[in-house]
């Protein structure tokens, strides 16, 4: 019963992208009955989850089953015994009178979790002789390794950022969440905006950027190589509608499109249809390599329903069996040609579409974060923006934004050009012991951001040059004055 008529959040369904928490650490897995997850060192299946709202938190019980946690009124009211400092424990492995054996005993019976820390307490010699704040920590310690707890969370950009940041920062050129907060903000990413995105951070930028837009407006991913990388992108589980306006165009063919020589006819074919083709099967191949090996067929069969989308193939799929498995095979080769075909065709049309949405010069803003050299990308990127409109280029080395700025300047068509570090340090508070964690990042990269103004054809850019060498020293001149006076 809900009080006072407040609408439960939305309940995991199957089929959806969702993130395990537990403590600080997140995972994506897509939720998928009878596949085994693996997290934190805990197996289970999320059969138990579906129906559930996001958000619930689940105990893993015996089997792998997840069960909704009942809420349990801590018993802590009695006042505890503590010691007044720590100096007279050592730390030598013999406080602790229960064995290896006894708890995994008691695991075997079946006792959960709160109820072995409790014995682990009441086990402990030095438990009474800690201070208040070690016996906490000694709780929050052992409660973390004997409960198992997890919190189910919809992915959000906020979530997402600080996944990829924890876990594999190297897919996102070490773009740290606060860093990417900043690009959102100083792009000026609105419903109804033009967006060019030039990223290779796994997809997270693009989903942050099509979060901020919540469907309305029109994205231009530019992406090099074989095709657009979309693995992050497809964890945040957008409507379909999301993608509609959402546009890929390759960086080999910027060039051609400014000097009017572009035509689709020089498309690099092969390794691009291979990448669509791992992106259309839900894009979630980035968590099938990491998910845990069900048998290798099993995963093959899966790929095969995922990508054929006609129902008779996959009951055919479903029912195989040895002996039609090859006749199923060469009619699939002959339907997966035709869909080749009709895929290239489309993904032409698509191109020519988007090139044209180029060409028209009209974007409303761009965002870089790529592991290239950000000064030949953005200047010829920024040929297809407004004026007075706003880019980002988020680079992990300040040398090349460096010299991006300088090129800029002696360019021209733009203004408020900022170079800028985030600093971010956590805290953690609590009552008596609020303090700096001990461990933080050492950088979240650099940005560099500035507007776009009419770039005067007229002007050299060797006049600008000269007009800034005349500038320059005079302020400094005024202060040696002022030291004489």
């Amino acid at each position: 019963a809900m009080e006072g008529g407040a609408r439960p959040g939305p309940r995991i369904c199957e089929g959806d992208c969702a993130v395990l928490k537990r403590d600080d650490v997140f995972k994506a897995v897509p939720v998928l009955r009878r596949r085994k997850i693996i997290f934190e060192k805990q197996w289970f299946y999320l059969d138990n989850a579906i129906g559930h709202i996001y958000g619930t938190t689940f105990e893993v019980t015996s089997g792998g089953n997840l069960q909704p946690k009942q809420e349990v009124e801590e018993a802590t009211t009695e006042t505890k015994e503590a010691g007044t400092d720590n100096r007279n424990i050592v730390d030598d492995g013999r406080s602790q009178k229960l064995t290896h054996d006894d708890i995994k005993a008691l695991k075997d019976k079946g006792i959960k979790g709160q109820e072995i820390v409790q014995q682990l307490i009441e086990n402990s010699t030095t438990f009474r002789d800690k201070t208040e704040f070690a016996q906490d920590k000694y709780i929050k310690k052992k409660k973390k390794k004997y409960e198992a707890v997890i919190t189910i969370v919809k992915p959000s950009t906020r979530i997402l950022s600080t996944m990829y940041y924890a876990r594999e920062p190297g897919k996102i050129n070490h773009l740290r969440y606060d860093t990417l907060a900043q690009m959102l903000t100083l792009g000026n990413i609105r419903a109804g905006n033009k967006m060019i995105v030039m990223e290779t951070c796994a997809g997270l930028v693009l989903g942050a950027v099509m979060e901020r837009m919540g469907g309305y407006g029109s994205i231009i991913q530019m992406y090099p190589g074989g095709g657009p990388v979309r693995a992050a992108t497809s964890c945040f589980g957008f409507p379909k509608l999301f993608f509609d306006n959402l546009h890929e165009f390759p960086l080999s063919k910027v060039d051609s499109l400014l000097s009017g020589t572009f035509s689709t006819e020089t498309l690099p074919s092969e390794p691009e249809d291979n990448v669509l083709v791992e992106e259309e099967s839900n894009g979630l191949a980035d968590e099938k390599q990491t998910s845990l090996q069900e048998t290798e067929e099993e995963s093959a069969t899966e790929a095969a329903m995922e990508i054929n989308q006609t129902e008779e193939q996959e009951t055919m799929d479903i029912n195989a069996e040895d002996v039609e498995f090859k006749e199923n095979k060469e009619k699939e080769n002959k339907e997966h040609v035709r869909e080749k075909q009709r895929k290239q065709w489309e993904r032409r049309k698509k191109l020519i579409e988007t090139a044209a949405l180029l060409r028209e010069k009209n974007a409303d803003g761009l965002i870089v974060a790529s592991k290239f050299h950000p000064t030949p990308l953005l200047l010829s990127l920024l040929e297809f923006v407004a004026p007075s409109r706003p880019f980002v280029v988020y680079c992990q080395y300040k040398e090349a934004l460096l010299e991006c700025y300088t090129k800029l300047r002696e360019r021209g068509g733009v203004i408020n050009l900022k170079l800028s570090e985030t600093w971010l340090r956590n805290y953690q508070v609590l009552p008596d012991r609020s303090h700096p964690k001990l461990t933080m990042s050492g950088g979240g990269g650099y940005l560099l951001s500035g507007t776009t103004v009419v770039l005067e054809k007229g002007k050299s850019d060797s006049s600008n040059l000269e007009a800034l060498k005349v500038e320059e020293p005079s302020p400094k001149r005024c202060k040696v004055q002022d030291l004489h006076c």
